[in-house]
């Protein structure tokens, strides 16, 4: 059986029609940040076991910016959420 995404915008796709890029739940310092916090938000990940939030794009439909909460170890998707609407609720 193959793997479903909800898109909020498009419905039931299947995950091929999506690209992941990257973890959702990073901060970007302040431009006044120091050199070191800058090196490890941009080189240095965690690879964590159980639910996580990632970046997604729905490249084969509405293009659209997603953040997809999964388990990195089952890859069951639990909450698919609009990328402006999660920006919006948490400040960013």
């Amino acid at each position: 059986m193959a793997s479903l995404i909800t898109c909020p915008h498009c419905g039931v796709r299947p995950k091929e029609e999506f690209t992941i890029r990257g973890d959702a739940s990073l901060v970007r310092p302040t431009l006044t940040a120091s050199d070191e916090a800058w090196h490890d938000y941009v080189y240095v990940r965690a690879n964590p076991r159980g639910r996580t939030l990632e970046h997604w794009q729905h490249v084969a439909g509405c293009r659209r910016f997603l953040v997809v909460e999964r388990d990195t170890f089952t890859h069951e998707v639990h909450s698919v959420t609009d990328g402006a609407a999660f920006a919006t609720e948490n400040g960013r």
